[in-house]
């Protein structure tokens, strides 16, 4: 989330000699970021206004904003990061394509890309960067690397997380993760990366090898539970089942899974087409939502948008942010060797 300070929160003049100093109160406002992509049938609504959306925060109606700036005028931050390590081997073949797809999602917009591959552990290949060959200099380092090793998805997506935070990424901020669906042998718990992927509005598109058509059921909209430990504990039992999809839920990106290289390229199309499509809406937490001040309490909390007038209507958003501080921050982002 980003923080704002209104006008009216600003410091009070100093009192004269002899009065009572005037009491200065500062109110800090929480910034949420709701990348939203809307569709009818087989086609993509466009044009829709800010008055069109329902937003909801924990079943509370929210002011909504909608950003109009055309997508190649936003800059973009972008973190691939590449699982090398387990089932990841039989996988490279079928992602030959990757440098091509990724030109394709960055599209027009200024963009800087950094990659990096991980298996116990994170290896940089390269820092963020503006020059594409550069980039697929580095795409084309990508190798398998130990078959029996762990698959550290939470760690690389904090890791990821990280870089953009130590880079202070001030446009759009994304995580390109391609993974298989479950983590092995993280040591970042998951409720530490739902808490800080949650404050830094950054959103992760997703591409899983392979998971078969059990697609697990999700929790943060459908499962039961109630308040902030709750919705929590939700999103940790989810991203045990299937990390990259949650996470792409939970962010507002795309989530697509893949068995063969003709899969994998029709998936990167379909991601790339819905990272190019989507509004940006925005809003304030404020409970009720016409007080002057953001009330929202501390904690894991649910969005919902929809759209009354198309109800029947495919709606895809961020469902989830996470408001109040975290647990201490990682270490400053740097290259990490492969263990």
């Amino acid at each position: 989330m980003v923080s704002a300070q209104s006008p009216s929160d600003a410091a009070a003049p100093d009192a004269t000699p002899g009065q009572e100093p005037k009491t200065t109160i500062q109110v800090q406002s929480q910034l949420v970021l709701v990348p939203t992509s809307v569709e009818l049938g087989k086609d993509t609504l466009y044009e829709l206004q800010a008055s069109q959306f329902l937003v909801e925060d924990n079943g509370v109606p929210q002011r909504v904003r909608l950003d109009e700036t055309d997508d190649t005028a936003r800059p973009l931050s972008l973190v691939v990061a590449v699982q090398c390590s387990r089932s990841a081997e039989v996988e490279f073949d079928k992602i030959r394509g990757l440098p091509t797809m990724i030109e394709a999602i960055t599209g027009d917009a200024p963009a800087e890309v950094a990659i990096i591959q991980f298996g116990t552990g994170e290896e940089l290949l390269a820092g963020f960067t503006h020059d594409v060959r550069t980039r697929d200099m580095a795409l084309n380092k990508l190798r398998p690397c130990d078959y029996d090793g762990g698959a550290t998805i939470f760690d690389a997506v904090d890791y990821a997380n990280t870089l953009l935070e130590a880079h202070k990424a001030t446009g759009r901020r994304a995580v390109l993760l391609i993974s298989e669906t479950r983590d092995h042998g993280s040591e970042t718990k998951p409720e530490a990366v739902i808490k800080e992927l949650g404050r830094s509005n950054t959103v992760v598109d997703a591409v899983a090898f392979s998971p078969g058509r059990d697609e697990v059921v999700d929790d943060l909209k459908h499962g039961g539970g109630s308040g902030v430990m709750g919705l929590l504990f939700m999103g940790v039992q989810a991203l045990r089942k299937n990390a990259p999809k949650e996470f792409a839920s939970m962010s507002g990106g795309e989530y697509v899974n893949f068995g063969s290289q003709k899969g994998f390229d029709k998936g990167m199309v379909s991601l790339a087409n819905h990272v190019h499509n989507f509004y940006m809406l925005s809003f304030v937490p404020r409970f009720p939502p016409d007080t002057k001040e953001a009330v929202a309490a501390p904690g894991l909390h649910r969005i919902t948008v929809t759209i009354p007038e198309y109800p029947s209507s495919i709606v895809r958003h961020r469902e989830s942010y996470w408001n109040g501080p975290t647990d201490a921050p990682s270490p400053a982002a740097g290259s990490a060797p492969l263990k």
